[in-house]
């Protein structure tokens, strides 16, 4: 009997989980594979909805950097938080005022705060919370402040900045959960943010995604987390105009460069043609 000819995709698809060369049953899929998809939709709606134990998260996270402090949005539950993003950018009234006192008692005047929001995966903070923070603060440079944990819930990534400007802090790392994939239902993104403040914009941030095992490790997020830090201190800025060079190397043409060097500039643009020439 002959034998089927091998799969030329099956190597690839092996390192990857991204559904691609599926094969076929006919017209459609195969069932298998049908299947593979239904089990992930499902993963990724649950891990919408999946409320975070802060108070279970919190004990866990005892004595890290002190005791951990709880605030919520002012979204009051999950329907309204995932109908209205604006409320989970925002502290309800009864934690502004908490934090208020907080600042105003001594617990202002941090280098770095660190937040950790549920956001669109609870199941990401739930899993990978714990170890990323621990790899964070064990491996903090000397000399910084760092404040206690902050544990937010029906949270969006703006909700750091109202927190680390009520607390005082010098800069606020965010730890949330990202919105789920088909294949990364519990993928965990840090945001950092220099000088935060009600209405900073996104381009005034700093994204480190996909900290998973299966993506990238607490280790490596970490020590990529504090070089972020580190020259956003020196620069006094994160955004747009802090790039990530952590990996010591930018490619350029000809060879390797150090981490200060810029690639070569591309030819300069053609002289604009007067206006009578334009036609």
């Amino acid at each position: 009997m002959t034998q089927p000819a091998p799969d030329p995709w099956a190597d690839l698809r092996a390192h990857t989980a991204a559904r691609l060369a599926l094969g076929r049953a006919g017209t459609a899929i195969p069932t298998r594979e049908l299947l593979d998809f239904g089990l992930a939709h499902a993963q990724a709606r649950d891990a919408v909805h999946l409320p975070l134990d802060a108070d279970a998260l919190a004990a866990r996270l005892g004595g890290l950097c002190g005791t951990p402090l709880q605030v919520a949005s002012a979204a009051p539950e999950r329907a309204t938080y995932l109908l209205r993003p604006d409320l989970g950018r925002r502290l309800c009234d009864r934690d502004v005022q908490r934090l208020q006192a907080l600042g105003n008692g001594g617990h202002a005047g941090h280098d770095l705060l660190l937040v950790v929001a549920d956001g669109l995966s609870a199941l990401a903070v739930e899993r990978h919370a714990e170890p990323l923070l621990r790899a964070i603060v064990g491996s903090a440079p000397q000399g910084w402040r760092i404040g206690p944990v902050v544990i937010a819930t029906q949270a969006r990534v703006a909700l750091g900045d109202e927190v680390g400007a009520l607390l005082g802090a010098r800069m606020v790392a965010l730890l949330i959960g990202e919105r789920p994939g088909l294949s990364s239902p519990d993928s965990l993104g840090i945001y950092l943010t220099w000088h935060p403040r009600v209405g900073c914009s996104d381009a005034e941030r700093n994204c480190i995604s996909n900290v998973r095992p299966e993506g990238l490790d607490p280790a490596a997020a970490a020590a990529r987390m504090w070089w972020l830090c580190t020259e956003a201190r020196r620069l006094g800025l994160t955004g747009v105009r802090l790039k990530d060079r952590s990996d010591g190397v930018t490619l350029a043409a000809g060879g390797r460069q150090g981490p200060q060097d810029e690639p070569p500039l591309p030819h300069p643009p053609p002289r604009p043609l007067p206006r009578g020439e334009r036609e």
